[in-house]
C-alpha cells in the first residue's frame, strides 16, 4: 500500500484540472471539508479563492506561480506509470474521496480516471460532473431514491449482479465493457437493492443524488468547525 501523503477522518475533496465551478465546489466541501489537488488542478483552485492543504502529482501541468505560491504544499510524484488521479487517490488515506475536475474535459482524462477507481476499490472514492455522481460499487448496495430516478450502471470489467427495484433488472446478465452494460435504467421502487460478483461496477446517479449515495455507502459527515 502507498504511503499516505493525506490523512484525515473526514471526507476529502480532489479537484483536478478539468472545469470546476465555484457551486460546484461548495457542494463538495460540504461533504468533504479537507481540499487537496491532483497537480493543476490548483490553479483552478486558486482562481476560486481557495488554497489546498497539498498538491500532489509529477507538476507537470502546476503553474510556475502556483508552484510559488504553494510551496511547501507540493508533494511531486515523479514517475509517468499512472496519472495525476491514480498519484493523488492512493495516497490519500480518508473514509471518502469527492473528486471535481475529472469529467467533462478530455475524453483519454476521463477514461484514465476509471481505470484509477477500478486499479484502486479499497480507496471510495466518488466523481462528480456537472450532471452526475459515480462510483465503484461495493459488492453489496442499497439505495433509497425517489421512484423514476436515472440510474446507470457500466461495468469496468466482467461482471454478473443481482438487483432489486430497477426497471430491467440486471440477473443472470453477464456485463463487460464490450458486452452487456445497463446505461440509463430507471427506479421504480423506493429502495433499490443491488450485488456484484466483483468489484467492477461503475454506479452513475444524477448529482442530486449525492446524500442518498453517501447515506448508502455508510460514509461520515463532516465534523463543523474541526
Amino acid at each position: 500500500m502507498d504511503n499516505a501523503i493525506v490523512e484525515s477522518h473526514q471526507g476529502v475533496t480532489l479537484v483536478g484540472g478539468a472545469p470546476v465551478t465555484a457551486a460546484a465546489l461548495a457542494l463538495a466541501l460540504t461533504h468533504a471539508p479537507r481540499l487537496v489537488a491532483a497537480d493543476g488542478g490548483a490553479d483552478r483552485l486558486l482562481r476560486l479563492g481557495h488554497l489546498p492543504e497539498a498538491v500532489i502529482g509529477d507538476m507537470d501541468s502546476l503553474s510556475a506561480p502556483a508552484q510559488m505560491r504553494l510551496a511547501g504544499r507540493i508533494h511531486r510524484i515523479a514517475e509517468q506509470e499512472t496519472t495525476d488521479f491514480d498519484k493523488a487517490l492512493r495516497s490519500i488515506s480518508a473514509p471518502f474521496v469527492l473528486g471535481l475536475g475529472f469529467a467533462g474535459a478530455r475524453l483519454d482524462h476521463g477514461l484514465a480516471v476509471l481505470n484509477g477507481l477500478a486499479r484502486h476499490p479499497d480507496r471510495r472514492c466518488l466523481i462528480l460532473s456537472g450532471q452526475d455522481v459515480a462510483f465503484l460499487a461495493p459488492l453489496r448496495l442499497e439505495l433509497a431514491l425517489p421512484p423514476g430516478s436515472r440510474l446507470s450502471l457500466f461495468p469496468l470489467g466482467p461482471v454478473s449482479g443481482t438487483s432489486e427495484g430497477l426497471r430491467w433488472p440486471i440477473d443472470g446478465l453477464r456485463m463487460a465493457p464490450d458486452g452487456m452494460i445497463g446505461t440509463s435504467n430507471q427506479v421504480v421502487a423506493p429502495r433499490v437493492r443491488l450485488g456484484f460478483d466483483a468489484a467492477r461496477m461503475l454506479v452513475i446517479l444524477p448529482r442530486v443524488r449525492l446524500p442518498a449515495v453517501l447515506a448508502a455507502l455508510s460514509l461520515p459527515s463532516p465534523v463543523r468547525g474541526g
